[in-house]
């Protein structure tokens, strides 16, 4: 791995910035959304979180979902989904997820660390976000067209930037809009909700490094 992953992996051992990071991209400023509701019937799922290097450059992966009948359509995402009985773990949920949705297998990957669970209130699911240093990069997915529009390498050094967080309306399925939320821009690609605040740790946990 590159210096910078194994940075990366003993800080993961330490405590995490968490609530901080995550309030940063919350769509209300100030509101906590895990304090506002009851997590317990949550359903268990995780997401894999691809960082790779290409010419020097250190990148991770995104997906945007394909368009279908649910809360989540055409969103920028993880590649990741829900726990199934069969998985042993929410890490095995993760790369079962990562390989069924574009076609990046376990033995691609070396497992990193992971970081906060977040609670998405919508679809109420708790995730898991599991870190893996890709050894093998390539851009040629075996993408689940049913599950995933699209595949985006974004830079890490484009996340780090003040100028990466804006802030847009966002109109809902339910004809509310939610006005001033705080999204990352990154070229063509824009990422709210979970994945967002799934970033926002990230983001300040490299610059920690």
């Amino acid at each position: 791995m590159i210096p910078t992953i194994n940075s990366l992996a003993k800080r993961l051992l330490e405590p995490l910035p968490g609530t901080v990071a995550h309030e940063l991209m919350y769509p209300r400023k100030g509101v906590s959304i895990s304090d506002q509701y009851d997590k317990s019937d949550a359903r268990l799922s995780s997401v894999a979180i691809l960082l790779f290097e290409t010419d020097n450059v250190l990148q991770f992966l995104v997906i945007q979902r394909a368009e279908y009948d649910g809360t989540h359509s055409g969103q920028i995402a993880f590649p990741g989904g829900k726990w199934e009985q069969t998985d042993d773990s929410l890490i095995t949920t993760a790369l079962r997820e990562c390989e069924e949705e574009i076609g990046v297998t376990k033995d691609e990957l070396e497992y990193i660390g992971k970081l906060t669970d977040v609670f998405t209130v919508v679809s109420s699911f708790i995730i898991e976000p599991h870190i893996f240093y890709w050894k093998t990069p390539h851009n040629k997915f075996t993408v689940s067209e049913r599950e995933v529009a699209a595949v985006y390498s974004l830079s890490i050094d484009d996340l780090l930037t003040e100028s990466a967080i804006e802030y847009h309306t966002i109109p809902l399925k339910n004809g509310v809009n939610l006005k001033e939320v705080p999204h990352f821009v990154l070229g063509e690609v824009k990422i709210w909700g979970a994945t967002a605040l799934i970033l926002s740790e990230l983001k300040l946990v490299f610059q920690s490094l």
